[in-house]
């Protein structure tokens, strides 16, 4: 029992504590009543995680598995890149951009079509390529948009090269690209590629520096 306790004379400070009984049945209330917003953000989490999960499936599909008529045509375009290449044909390998195309490598940006087969006349004046092999990804191409006609693709290269004068090299690197469809075929709307560098050996203080051209 709860009684008030004088504070000064004739002044009663009234009690504030609780019954323990009551107190427990309003923790048994809230526990099996709980705030309906509580609910609602159970509720919400629970809703978005099946959606989440149901959409993962679809996602690695989309990713992982490329279109098979768009893979044929990005394979046909690395057997146009191959040939244009082991031809030392410049023409033949700028006819594989659109007229927009941005082409990166070691040697940094060349832009539009007419300067990229400038690009490569120069080059082949110099060095003689041949034994060139364009792979793409497994999951290459892939999409971009909804269209169909936009895609990216990434992949690995090799050739032989032999500068003037000088012995065949060996190299190899990487690229990666943009492509769209024109006329039914993929062209390269902007293509990044590198040089890998060889495995590093202990230089001779006679060996003289060599430097290795950009490719792909």
């Amino acid at each position: 029992m709860c009684r008030s306790r004088p504070l000064t004379k004739g002044v009663l400070v009234p009690c504030n504590k609780r019954s323990p009984v009551r107190n427990k049945v309003r923790r048994r209330q809230w526990h099996s009543n709980p705030p309906k917003e509580t609910m609602k953000t159970r509720l919400l989490l629970a809703v978005a995680g099946l959606a989440i999960g149901s959409a993962l499936p679809t996602f690695a599909q989309q990713t992982n598995t490329p279109d098979p008529q768009l893979r044929q045509k990005v394979l046909e375009m690395a057997k146009n890149f191959e040939n244009a290449w082991n031809n030392n044909d410049a023409s033949a390998l700028a006819g594989l951009f659109t007229e927009d195309a941005v082409l990166v490598n070691n040697s940094g940006p060349v832009y539009g079509r007419e300067a990229i087969k400038n690009y490569y006349t120069d080059l082949f004046q110099n060095v003689h390529f041949s034994d060139n092999v364009t792979t793409y990804d497994p999951n290459s191409p892939h999409p971009i948009g909804t269209d169909g006609k936009e895609m990216w693709e990434n992949g690995a290269w090799s050739m032989t090269w032999q500068v003037k004068g000088g012995d065949p090299v060996h190299g190899k690197g990487y690229h990666a690209s943009v492509a769209v469809l024109e006329g039914g075929a993929l062209k390269k709307r902007m293509l990044i590629s590198n040089v890998t560098p060889p495995p590093a050996a202990t230089p001779s203080p006679t060996t003289a520096p060599t430097t290795v051209p950009s490719n792909q």
